[in-house]
């Protein structure tokens, strides 16, 4: 059975990585998906990993993630990146409704991620 397969895993994954963000930036340390990934698996955050959760992402490691409650995109294809390495799965079984949905609950005040598309 997989781990994210409701909405609730996906609001915790969404909290999980606001969290990290203020983690870091205590720490003064950059938010970036490297330093996001250290700080989820800690020593097993090898370089092996962190590549192909950024592979599929289609981002790079050290470019700095901007805030998820301004700019999501790049928040949510990182977080789908991770479902999917994490999960065994391709990136495009992750649930991208229930993801979008998840962000709406976080973070209420910012625009929907998927608004462009409901009004073309």
């Amino acid at each position: 059975m997989a781990r994210f397969d409701s909405l609730t895993d996906f609001v915790a994954l969404w909290n999980r990585l606001e969290d990290t963000r203020r983690q870091l930036r205590a720490e003064r340390k950059l938010f970036c998906i490297r330093r996001v990934i250290q700080a989820w698996k800690g020593s097993e955050a090898t370089d092996n990993l962190i590549w192909e959760i950024c592979n599929t992402a289609e981002l790079c490691g050290f470019d700095p993630l901007p805030l998820p409650a301004h700019a999501p995109l790049m928040s949510r294809e990182f977080l789908r990146a991770w479902v999917a390495v994490t999960e065994g799965i391709g990136r495009y079984r992750v649930k991208l409704k229930l993801l979008d949905q998840a962000y709406s609950q976080v973070f209420p005040q910012s625009t929907p991620i998927n608004v462009w598309k409901k009004k073309l």
